[in-house]
Parts: structure tokens; C-alpha cells; sequence
């Protein structure tokens, strides 16, 4: 599909806004997915709130230059696409999960909150909790004195009433 320039200069400016304004931008090489798989792909990280996008190489790596963000450009001389999200570590575990079925998938390498990954450093990020499991957490550490200190003062009124009851059959 052949691009009129004031369609590249809008995709231009499209690209240059995801990767201003994303904290997560993952790259990954999608040779060898068939098209269906692409958009199996596009679906499940559409659900998880990250957005894939297949544009040309060529405006990535104007769109980069232009935001003066340092880029290893050797990731963009294979077809890649690259997934955008507001949490890296959840953009990292749906490319991951992903690759697992569909072994063709490679992460190549990534921009996250402006530093530029190497594909180890991807995977990294895919093995640390994710940020609800961290917030869970959070709430578990910060909730634990209350629920302590709850269970102590419910420890003496559960004394106090077994002591009463055997008053009572005692009496009886």
C-alpha cells in the first residue's frame, strides 16, 4: 500500500505520540506468524490494555530520531511491530505468554519510561509480579497489624466467653 506523505507525516506523528507518552514500547519480530496469529495477538494484549502496532520501519526510526531516544536500530532491520502499554512489566508477560504458544515470536528489545532494553532485560521484566499482584500485596503487608491486633482483642472476648460458659455449667 503505497502512503501519500500527509498519511505518513499523520502516522508519523501518531508513532511519535505512543512512544512520548508510553511508558512500555516492546519490539518484537513477527516473521513467521501467520496473520491470524497476529491478530490472536492483537486481541489478547488489546484485552490487557496495550495496543500492537505493524507500521514501517523506516517511520520508527524517524519517529525515534525526531525524540531523540537512544534505540539499538539493528532490532529494525527485521519486520517487527511494537506494543505499547502503561505497564511495562504486563506489556513483557503478554509477549512472553504469548511467544510460549507461538515459538516464531521473538522480543527483540524495548524503550521503557525512555531507556533503551536489550532482549534479556525484556525478560526480566516479564518474571516480576505484575502491578495488581503488587498492590495485592501491599494491601496484604499494610492490612496484617489491624487484622493482628483485631484477632488479639477478639482472642480475649472468646476467653472471657468460655470462661462465662463454664460458670454457667458449674452452676447448672
Amino acid at each position: 500500500m503505497l502512503l501519500t506523505k500527509a498519511k505518513k507525516e499523520q502516522l508519523l506523528a501518531d508513532l511519535k505520540g505512543l512512544f512520548s507518552e508510553s511508558p512500555a514500547s516492546i519490539a518484537s519480530d513477527y516473521s513467521g506468524l501467520q496473520a491470524n496469529e497476529i491478530t490472536e495477538l492483537r486481541k489478547k494484549m488489546k484485552e490487557g490494555g496495550i495496543r500492537v502496532i505493524v507500521t514501517k520501519n523506516t517511520l520508527v526510526k524517524k519517529a525515534l530520531n525526531d525524540l531523540k531516544i537512544e534505540f539499538d536500530e539493528t532490532i529494525l532491520d527485521k519486520p517487527v511491530f511494537f506494543a505499547f502499554g502503561e505497564d511495562e512489566v504486563e506489556v513483557a508477560k503478554g509477549l512472553r505468554e504469548f511467544s510460549k504458544e507461538h515459538e516464531k515470536l521473538e522480543v527483540l528489545g524495548g524503550i521503557v519510561r525512555g531507556e533503551a532494553l536489550d532482549k534479556s532485560k525484556i525478560s526480566a521484566l516479564a518474571l516480576l509480579p505484575g502491578r495488581e499482584d503488587l498492590q495485592g500485596k501491599l494491601v496484604g503487608i499494610l492490612a496484617a497489624p489491624a487484622y493482628g491486633f483485631v484477632n488479639v482483642l477478639h482472642g480475649n472476648i472468646r476467653g472471657l466467653v468460655n470462661v462465662l460458659g463454664q460458670v454457667k455449667e458449674q452452676k447448672s
